[in-house]
């Protein structure tokens, strides 16, 4: 994938801020980590915000399964957000990364509210921004935060971090024939019924032309190769773009 993007999205999962195994809910090693990747692509002049998960903390829906109201527990994931991108912040500006965290739910003690124009206006002067506390309504995932935040702000690509190397046809885990797409469109995956994100933020994403890298964050510094170019993942873009 030839770089040929300058403002990006990278979706975190609140559990890639976690050590596999440990009971603790966020790893300032690994943390540091992915801040030292982020540091790398930044330096190339990429303009980057980051939409965190909360998943470490939280889970609304899980809690909403064992009787909790579901809008109430989605209220309580959103703060799990916040806190993984005090943490995320934290780690950015200690290894010399200037950044702002903006959430949808005012809390202006602790950071700014999202303000379009603003968060814009702080990509512009070389600054990261990290997204929290979701859309800022229950009932929406930090994937459909991401394809909202990305539309919005005019971000050319999302690239999301997860566990699994890009999007098969067939559960990787559970098929040994199964086959890793190296570019899908968006019928494509509409019509195989590939989960790349949630149903509102595909459309999102469909709908605004904002192509999708998924790719395994657990590799090397895959971060940072995403980010500036390589090819790594998945991408899943339009007819047009897939034929570049």
């Amino acid at each position: 994938m030839a770089r040929d993007f300058k403002r990006v999205i990278l979706k975190l999962s609140g559990e890639a801020l976690r050590e596999p195994g440990s009971q603790d809910n966020i790893s300032p090693e690994i943390v540091e980590g992915i801040a030292n990747q982020i540091k790398a692509a930044h330096q190339s002049g990429l303009e980057i915000a980051i939409v965190v998960g909360g998943g470490n903390f939280w889970r609304g829906a899980a809690a909403a399964g064992r009787g909790m109201d579901r809008a109430t527990a989605d209220y309580v994931g959103m703060l799990a957000t916040v806190m993984n991108a005090l943490a995320v912040q934290s780690m950015l500006e200690a290894v010399g990364v200037p950044s702002r965290v903006q959430t949808a739910i005012e809390m202006k003690n602790v950071a700014e509210s999202f303000i379009r124009r603003l968060a814009i206006r702080h990509l512009e002067k070389g600054r990261v921004i990290i997204f929290g506390a979701g859309t800022g309504n229950p009932f929406f995932t930090t994937d459909t935060t991401a394809a909202l935040r990305a539309s919005e702000i005019g971000a050319d690509i999302i690239f999301k971090a997860t566990n699994v190397d890009g999007v098969y046809d067939k559960d990787p885990n559970v098929h040994d024939d199964a086959v890793r797409y190296e570019t899908l469109t968006y019928n494509q995956a509409l019509t195989e019924n590939l989960k790349v994100m949630d149903g509102t933020a595909f459309t999102l994403c469909q709908d605004n032309n904002i192509p999708i890298v998924v790719f395994n964050m657990n590799e090397g510094d895959n971060i940072r190769r995403a980010l500036t170019g390589e090819d790594i993942g998945t991408i899943v873009c339009s007819e047009d773009d897939s034929d570049d």
